[in-house]
């Protein structure tokens, strides 16, 4: 094959051919880079949305871990205070109880004994429980616990009184059980004993 074109032309022509492969490779790369950047661009976009999830997710984490220990904490204060106004309760009203138990015993009628007590330590209040001869006398030891000159008890109230034959102690076959309110006056207790002393 003979090219009977002029060599400037054949020239032009090579040129011609070289600049639109070039321009090829050019447009590709061009793509090429243009896609790398959107990936780029798009992977940055996703890190940085995933990095505002999770700090979203460790922030309401971090919030609802506050509350919590906020919750126990105050539940913790709230039983320290309730602890501490049951010692301040108790303390308050400390009993002597060997003047008590010498007062009561000397109030209690011919044919009764008393039995047991229990300190009612967050109202004042005393838990006595009795044995007497007969109902009358069982009676008759809440006459005489709440009476003024005993200076015991402003009030004392029968929860129950119950006579059975078959009682463990025959001469006490009778039981009584009171409920007792201390006068605000007793000298059986320690604390007003204290604000006498520092009276006088």
């Amino acid at each position: 094959m003979i090219n009977l074109l002029p060599p400037k032309t054949r020239e032009d022509i090579l040129y011609a051919r070289r600049n639109t492969k070039l321009s090829k490779w050019i447009m590709a790369t061009t793509l090429g880079l243009i896609g790398i950047a959107i990936i780029i661009l798009g992977g940055t976009f996703y890190i940085r949305q995933s990095i505002k999830t999770y700090e979203k997710r460790v922030a309401t984490a971090q919030e609802q871990l506050r509350i919590q220990k906020l919750d126990e904490t105050q539940k913790r204060v709230q039983d320290i205070s309730g602890s501490l106004k049951l010692v301040v309760q108790v303390l308050s009203r400390e009993v002597l109880f060997s003047k008590l138990l010498q007062q009561i015993g000397s109030a209690m009628p011919s044919g009764s004994s008393l039995a047991s007590l229990s300190i009612n330590k967050t109202q004042g209040g005393i838990d006595l429980n009795a044995v007497t001869k007969d109902y009358q006398t069982a009676t008759q030891v809440q006459v005489n616990l709440q009476d003024p000159n005993n200076k015991i008890f402003d009030k004392a109230e029968i929860v129950s009184v119950t006579c059975s034959s078959s009682a463990t102690d025959p001469t006490y076959p009778c039981q009584i059980t009171l409920k007792a309110l201390f006068a605000k006056n007793t000298p059986f207790m320690f604390i007003n004993n204290s604000a006498k002393a520092v009276k006088q």
